[in-house]
């Protein structure tokens, strides 16, 4: 999300046409497909090298897939890029040089077995070099070797490198499983729009399905079109390819072996968030709301596409730091991490933070893992303890609710 001196216009911003309607999106896909004009000049280009990939994600032996997710680091030079909205008792010797610092004390914490960065990775504008700037701010989960993925904000292309640059340098960097975009789309709008599957405990019988879905879009930075002000949107290109890779992993896991009576639970990661983010206030969801909610100005009906699919449980984004809520909409929690990166907008005395999500599996009656049970999440901030804040269960085979 732009810095607090760049911002132009708040109201303009934060006020949006809803233009979503039940079913829109899906009867209408094709057709746009076919006729609208789409701003995806990589859809003729072909996919960039990418390194051998790390082994597919998996749950691991206690049944546990653990995931850190850091949003908005708004990396720039490292030791020279000064923090901001800090106290005036943090101001000397911060730098990006926290943002780095928070990381590697979370995988410590934490040991995830998967980081998501999901976008304004780097603040483009104040970094010399983009690509310097991108493998500064992975450094830490490279070094520590864990898996990692990464979607694209509204400012990661404000440098030396183009929107499409950006994606294809994250794709070519150690230990990332990052996609440029799906090699069966031939047009799709974006960069960065993949999936991953997650297989079940290895020598169990769900060891070769994936019992998880990790789904991730470009959400764009800034409308194109002339009449429609503001950011962008997830377009209707991305969300039939929503669509047909949802049906597709449903028809999987619903199917031998092991074949299961509905479709695996499924986690969606970008940056921007939906009109849908408005529909909550303190009575009805977990954590803090400190500012608007920076969605785009119309509704691509993107919500709806999710509800229909029926996979989608939660929905995490980034943008608006001064954000940390949860809150239940028809069935999906739409989540914010709250700001992490201390060269990014935040509020003084307000820690950093950032949010994990533990997906449990079921155990069999004869000892073996099975299905996902129950996905639970909780935040930590930048503080002497990392404390941890607002433990809640996100979904459940049973019920979802706040836990201690």
């Amino acid at each position: 999300m732009a810095q607090a001196s760049s911002v132009l216009n708040l109201n303009v911003r934060k006020l949006w046409v809803s233009l979503s309607f039940h079913g829109f999106v899906a009867a209408m896909a094709v057709l746009l497909l076919c006729l609208a004009p789409v701003n995806v000049s990589a859809a003729a280009r072909r996919q960039p090298s990418q390194q051998q990939l790390p082994q597919k994600p998996r749950f691991d032996r206690n049944g546990q897939f653990k995931i850190l997710q850091v949003a908005d680091m708004h990396y720039a030079d490292g030791k020279t890029t000064p923090c901001l909205d800090v106290l005036p008792s943090q101001v000397h010797g911060c730098s990006d040089l926290n943002t780095s610092v928070f990381i590697q004390r979370m995988i410590e914490a934490e040991k995830p077995n998967f980081i998501v960065f999901t976008g304004d990775n780097i603040f483009g504008f104040d970094a010399k070099d983009s690509a310097k700037s991108l493998d500064a701010a992975f450094a830490p989960a490279i070094a520590a070797g864990i898996p990692w993925a990464a979607v694209l904000g509204n400012h990661d292309q404000e440098g030396t490198l183009s929107r499409e640059g950006v994606m294809k340098h994250i794709v070519g960097l150690k230990h990332t499983l990052s996609q440029f975009n799906p090699s069966e789309a031939h047009v799709i709008d974006g960069f960065g729009n993949y999936n991953l599957e997650v297989g079940g405990v290895e020598g169990s019988g769900f060891a070769n399905k994936s019992v998880l879905n990790l789904y991730f879009l470009d959400s764009g930075d800034y409308s194109t079109v002339p009449s429609i002000l503001g950011y962008g949107w997830i377009k209707a290109s991305q969300q039939f390819w929503f669509q047909r890779t949802s049906a597709k992993l449903r028809r999987a896991y619903m199917s031998p072996p092991m074949a299961q009576k509905s479709s695996a639970p499924g986690l969606v990661y970008f940056h921007i968030p939906l009109p849908e983010f408005a529909s909550f206030d303190s009575s009805n969801f977990t954590g803090v709301r400190q500012e608007g909610i920076s969605s785009a100005s119309v509704n691509s009906g993107f919500f709806t596409t999710m509800v229909e699919a029926g996979d989608v449980k939660t929905v995490f984004i980034g943008h608006d730091h001064l954000n940390d809520f949860c809150g239940q909409l028809t069935g999906i929690q739409l989540c914010y991490a709250g700001g992490f990166g201390y060269h990014a907008y935040g509020k003084a005395g307000w820690s950093r933070r950032a949010r994990v999500v533990v997906a449990s599996l079921e155990k069999m009656e004869k000892g073996g893992w099975g299905a996902v049970k129950s996905i639970k999440t909780w935040k930590r901030l930048d503080d002497q303890h990392l404390t941890a804040i607002d433990g809640q269960v996100l979904w459940s085979k049973s019920s979802a609710g706040k836990v201690k």
